[in-house]
């Protein structure tokens, strides 16, 4: 018997390993490509400033506008996902996303860039959701943490090549009479193109279609999913429909958890690059070097430490110890020298990426179906307009006072009411666990009851 369940465990195991050996890469690439282009007006910020007359406030409303149309999309794109499959809609996404990426290189004034921004937002809408409802389509609870978090690797690669790239685009300044930065956002662009050709050749929708599973291995992999499934919609608390997940306070407090985590993230993706280029006497490429270490420590938190929210009590001790890890390193970096600053940044962002897969990992056991798709598409709608809030209130800031730092304490704050908020979050499972521990003490009780009425 206990050799039966160790073979079983292995071959689960194995089947897991060639899963994320033929499906990560290609995601990571595609969230690598997003993040370059959603992000790297944080490196043409100066540039365009001088070029375009672009001030700091309307750099973070542009910056932010982006996650507005992003956020007011992502809903309708994860229902399309849904019916249409993940090959046809992410390859669409890809294409008009990279056109629309190189576009930004037209941009003339403060106008052009916000219409380009908010264009890029609706066009990018619901790769991210997507995948995060696709990753439900092949891992079941313990893997798709792990899953999430090699996913969100992504973001880091992004940005530790973004400075180094984005230094040397900008620094082709003047060449066929271009500024800098609009051979950065038209050569970031092509990518995003050209990578939709793998996406629709060799991305499956699903395990029945992928060439390299048997059918029998296809059919295991169902069957783990439809069997945690099964044990969520036995909570009775889980969304089948859009109407039903809005029921849910569970997925509400996810939504502000994930929010406030969001405004964090893109405060300092947006104003990392402007606050290193303040400590003085740095070029574009020293700028993008240095801001390239924070996403290091980024990537190998979202490498080694997901894979360890294995339940949903070492889950929540993940979030809440990961959000007041970021909360410190944001005081950190406003009260303190450029090093020490830095370090903070570094704290702040090594915790990035293990929070927020296990923000969803909470969100999708609430979640089944046509509400599966709604609802991860919602918690990513509401999050992500900390895009948009993070960006707009440190350009405030910086505007008003010529300062980030009191920006950058707000934010730390936020991140502390996260962290205690994360406490009262709770899986569809533990549910389940509570009604049988209550039915099992009801169970030993209710003879004892019998008795005392028999002996009366």
């Amino acid at each position: 018997m206990l050799a039966t369940t160790h073979t079983k465990t292995q071959k689960g195991q194995s089947l897991n390993a060639l899963m994320f050996r033929k499906l990560m890469p290609m995601l990571i690439v595609a969230y690598i490509i997003s993040f370059l282009d959603r992000t790297n007006i944080s490196l043409a910020k100066t540039h365009m400033a001088v070029d375009l007359g672009i001030s700091a406030a309307a750099y973070g409303f542009g910056a932010g506008l982006f996650f507005l149309t992003y956020a007011l999309m992502e809903v309708p794109s994860n229902l399309i996902m849904h019916r249409v499959g993940a090959r046809l809609w992410i390859t669409r996404i890809m294409i008009t996303w990279g056109l629309l990426s190189a576009g930004m290189a037209f941009i003339t004034d403060e106008t052009t860039f916000y219409i380009a921004r908010a264009l890029l937002g609706a066009a990018e809408a619901g790769l991210f959701p997507g995948v995060m409802l696709y990753l439900t389509y092949w891992f079941g609870r313990e893997q798709r943490a792990r899953a999430s978090g090699y996913f969100l690797i992504g973001v880091c690669l992004a940005n530790i090549i973004s400075g180094p790239v984005g230094g040397l685009l900008l620094e082709m300044d003047g060449i066929w009479g271009w500024h800098g930065w609009q051979w950065l956002f038209f050569l970031e662009g092509i990518p995003a193109v050209l990578f939709s050709v793998v996406i629709w050749r060799k991305l499956p929708d699903g395990p029945s279609t992928a060439t390299w599973l048997s059918k029998e291995q296809a059919t295991e992999v169902e069957q783990v999913l439809k069997k945690e499934h099964d044990e969520e919609i036995a909570s009775g608390n889980v969304g089948h429909s859009f109407k039903g997940v809005l029921k849910i306070p569970q997925i509400w407090l996810a939504i502000a958890v994930y929010f406030l985590h969001q405004v964090s993230v893109y405060s300092v993706i947006f104003f990392l690059p402007g606050i290193i280029g303040t400590y003085g006497g740095l070029s574009s490429l020293q700028i993008g070097l240095l801001n390239s270490i924070p996403w290091i420590a980024a990537a190998l938190g979202a490498a080694f430490l997901p894979k360890y929210a294995t339940t949903p009590k070492i889950s929540r001790k993940i979030m809440f110890g990961g959000l007041l890890l970021m909360s410190a390193g944001l005081t950190l970096a406003a009260y303190t020298t450029p090093l020490i600053a830095l370090i903070g940044f570094t704290l702040t962002a090594s915790m990035f990426f293990v929070v927020q897969p296990v923000i969803f990992l909470f969100a999708s056991s609430r979640l089944a179906g046509v509400g599966m798709a709604a609802g991860l598409a919602l918690v990513n709608t509401f999050g992500i307009t900390g895009g948009f809030f993070g960006p707009s209130l440190l350009g405030f800031v910086e505007q008003t006072t010529g300062s980030t730092k009191n920006g950058l304490i707000i934010v730390a704050a936020l991140l502390t009411l996260a962290a205690f908020l994360s406490l009262k979050l709770r899986q569809a499972q533990e549910t389940i666990t509570t009604k049988t521990r209550d039915n099992i003490v009801l169970s030993q009780v209710a003879p004892c009851i019998t008795d005392n009425a028999r002996t009366k």
